[in-house]
């Protein structure tokens, strides 16, 4: 349904350099790179686009911004949340099983250099067929 998402980014540099290894777990990989005004990610085409917004201020944790982004397994999940804070990022949810309105899944929650908070998640098999 959703096409694609853009994000603003204070650093475009630092935000793409945290994104690329942040996003490679979940199979997505930096495709455009018009630096320094937009850096696009994804799989075939560009999905998750950082725009450059020089001296915005970060976004206050409590905003309710929330993107959330499908991983393949369980692992690639936990290596999203690994990749994010050892790239600076925070943590707002440690991997693991949650609850949603239909099934339990997979997720991780962290906080970009923007204060944006992004999720990964994997859904059980069952529910993708």
């Amino acid at each position: 349904m959703i096409d694609h998402i853009s994000v603003e980014a204070s650093d475009l540099a630092k935000s793409a350099a945290f994104y690329e290894s942040v996003l490679a777990p979940l199979g997505l990989a930096k495709l455009v790179d018009r630096s320094p005004g937009t850096v696009g990610f994804g799989k075939r085409y560009p999905e998750f686009w950082l725009n450059a917004r020089p001296g915005v201020a970060a976004q206050p944790e409590s905003t309710g911004i929330h993107i959330c982004l499908r991983g393949p397994s369980d692992a690639a999940v936990s290596a999203f949340h690994a990749a994010a804070l050892a790239a600076g990022g925070k943590d707002a949810g440690a991997p693991g099983p949650r609850q949603a309105a239909f099934t339990t899944y997979f997720g991780a929650f962290i906080f970009d250099p923007d204060g944006n908070k992004i999720e990964a998640v994997c859904f059980p098999k069952k529910l993708e067929e």
